[in-house]
């Protein structure tokens, strides 16, 4: 079979295809589709698989009728496909064989080799008529416009494509929908730790302060050269000291300001997984300090309800392209 060398047509036209498909929301990186189609040499069918990866793992399994246009499916797969672990196969079942001839070489070598085959070993089984005609190199077929062939191929390829997009944009969706209410409980929390805030900080500052007092009025009773004043000040600026280093404002601005930009890159949609995991990575880091600045229950119960709720969502996006 005679091919030519392929222009940049079918590749223009395969780009047209992918358009078709442009991300329009979250998409999961697991799915599955198959497409069908005819081509120059006959029926081709494309089943495409995904699973979780870090990057893009593209494998090609199609017949060596259809190898000359391998490196236009790449191409197309890439475009339409950031992130996954993700098999594509193709199959053909050959058009009419009518036209199609018998390489007399290649026949006589495969016969030539039963006969020597035979000879060894007598009691194998000789090849039937179509094992024969099913072995590559036998027949010979038509010379096929490689033009056509691609445009053909990228066709099926991109139809399998939409439907293997559209099943994870199906997925996709499911799962922002679960980051979202992840969302709605830390907006929640962190809610209800800023109401508390003040309350925590003023149990906190009078708890401070009377254990400084008698701390400092039993240091200090023999000290005549310090007055009660002295010591007052003092335990005030003690006090404003701690105040500041537990204060959490700043993290729950920023707490804040992270549940936005998940919800912001939700409704973008795209290629989001490393956006996400990166957002998420600084919100746990945020949970973290105030977990550190816990200075009441109701703040390590809040950063521990924080977590819990962040590594579920660092989970979910594992499945995210």
């Amino acid at each position: 079979m005679g091919l030519r060398r392929p222009n940049l047509t079918a590749y223009f036209f395969a780009t047209v295809l992918v358009f078709l498909s442009v991300m329009s929301g979250i998409r999961s990186m697991t799915g599955f589709a198959t497409a069908q189609g005819q081509t120059p040499l006959g029926f081709m069918t494309v089943e495409l698989r995904g699973v979780n990866s870090r990057f893009l793992d593209l494998t090609l399994r199609v017949s060596d009728e259809f190898r000359a246009t391998e490196p236009m499916v790449r191409e197309v797969i890439s475009s339409a496909v950031k992130r996954g672990k993700l098999e594509c196969r193709a199959s053909l079942k050959l058009a009419d064989t009518s036209s199609s001839g018998i390489n007399a070489n290649a026949l006589t070598n495969v016969l030539a080799l039963q006969q020597e085959v035979l000879k060894l070993t007598p009691t194998a089984t000789p090849m039937s008529v179509y094992d024969i005609l099913q072995m590559p190199g036998i027949l010979t077929t038509p010379e096929v416009d490689q033009d056509a062939l691609n445009a053909a191929v990228a066709v099926v390829v991109g139809n399998a494509l939409e439907a293997f997009n559209a099943s994870r944009e199906r997925e996709g969706a499911a799962l922002a929908a679960i980051l979202s209410k992840n969302c709605d409980t830390i907006e929640e929390v962190v809610a209800a730790v800023a109401e508390r805030i003040p309350d925590i900080h003023r149990n906190l500052k009078e708890k401070l302060e009377q254990r400084l007092q008698e701390a400092l009025g039993t240091v200090l009773s023999g000290a005549g050269s310090i007055s009660r004043e002295e010591v007052s000040d003092r335990i005030r600026q003690e006090v404003t000291f701690y105040a500041l280093k537990m204060d959490v404002t700043e993290e729950i601005n920023r707490l804040r300001t992270h549940v936005a930009e998940v919800r912001r890159i939700l409704k973008e949609g795209g290629a989001a997984g490393r956006r996400l995991d990166f957002v998420t990575q600084e919100m746990n880091r945020e949970a973290n300090t105030l977990g550190s600045k816990a200075g009441a229950i109701e703040m390590t119960d809040a950063a521990v309800a924080l977590k819990l709720c962040i590594d579920q969502m660092r989970e979910q996006l594992q499945n995210i392209e």
